[in-house]
């Protein structure tokens, strides 16, 4: 199924130019459905060569789809954000653009990784109330990653920083200068996994496995040589941000002076239903980050929110899993349908 995108710029509340992506459409009963990318990725990263995505799926059940490219998106200028930034500036920004475009006063999301941590935050902040069911892969409130990724954040960022203002998973296809060149041979040398050299890139980049961020058995062959070319930079100013909130077991500001202060500190200022979705093998974020989140969530409404940890399924291949359509995206449009 070809999918037919008009581009709609809109502002960050800071000034950043990011945009929107709406699927062109017919009749939408169901309403506006936002769908939030991670991060050094963009908004195309939902729709993959395969003719029942997830894009496909929202329209046939009714959904009209949009797509936010936010700061960290690979199709806008590359830049030094951190999570705050996104959460205070960008999604907000998205929601209202959404919300004024279609006269819905009410909409539903789907976040995804650093997408998802952002997104949360402007949650329980209140700043995007027009927000009733949000739907979270992979991570969200609670990040907790596999020990040899605490590790590399540990040891390994102090080193990287010195020498490098962003990583490049796309540097795989292409190595323009000495030190993606040594990037490259680094990755080359650690990585034997039967995936491209773009994809062991994103593995060493942002998660512990052989590969990190998908089983390799739920990816075809053309999605495999697609997404090599959905991945550019991603700022150093990133991991210093979610290494804190590693550490901590839980986000929290960046910049802020008392190491105990986190954005659970009061109760969520958001109504939102929150279905959280994690694979059981995901090697970037432990099924433990959305664990913890829906524990907590659990405590303050029980019974209100919702949790599925999915066997035989990682991290991204949630969304391009060559049987996402049949295993995850029925779930999700379930929980979508129940508002």
């Amino acid at each position: 199924m070809s999918h037919h995108f008009e581009t709609i710029a809109f502002d960050a509340r800071d000034g950043v130019k990011c945009n929107l992506k709406h699927l062109i459409n017919g009749e939408t009963p169901k309403g506006p459905v936002l769908l939030v990318h991670g991060a050094g990725v963009r908004a195309n990263i939902f729709d993959p060569p395969t003719a029942q995505n997830l894009i496909t799926q929202l329209t046939l059940e009714g959904y009209d789809v949009w797509l936010e490219n936010w700061r960290g998106s690979i199709d806008l200028e590359p830049n030094t954000w951190d999570l705050d930034q996104v959460a205070l500036n960008d999604h907000p920004a998205a929601v209202q653009k959404v919300v004024e475009l279609t006269g819905h006063k009410q909409i539903k999301a789907i976040i995804h990784c650093q997408g998802s941590t952002s997104f949360m935050i402007s949650a329980v902040l209140g700043l995007v109330p027009q927000v009733t069911t949000i739907i979270s892969n992979a991570v969200s409130l609670h990040p907790v990653v596999p020990k040899f990724s605490a590790f590399k954040l540990k040891l390994y960022l102090p080193f990287i920083k010195l020498f490098y203002k962003y990583l490049n998973p796309a540097w795989g296809l292409d190595a323009p200068n000495f030190k993606a060149k040594f990037l490259r041979l680094l990755v080359a040398a650690s990585h034997h996994e039967k995936d491209t050299l773009v994809g062991k890139f994103v593995s060493f980049t942002y998660g512990a496995g052989f590969p990190a961020l998908w089983l390799l058995n739920n990816l075809d062959r053309k999605t495999m040589d697609w997404i090599q070319y959905e991945f550019a930079e991603v700022p150093i100013s990133f991991f210093n941000h979610i290494k804190k909130c590693v550490r901590k077991g839980v986000l929290i500001p960046l910049k802020s002076s008392n190491y105990n202060t986190t954005y659970l500190d009061q109760a969520p200022k958001t109504n939102a239903r929150i279905i959280l979705f994690g694979g059981e093998q995901n090697l970037c974020f432990h099924p433990d980050s959305q664990r913890n989140t829906f524990n907590y969530l659990e405590k303050i409404k029980p019974g209100f929110h919702k949790l599925y940890i999915l066997e035989g399924y990682s991290h991204l291949d949630v969304f391009f899993g060559k049987n996402a359509h049949k295993d995850v995206f029925p779930l999700m449009i379930q929980e979508l349908n129940k508002n």
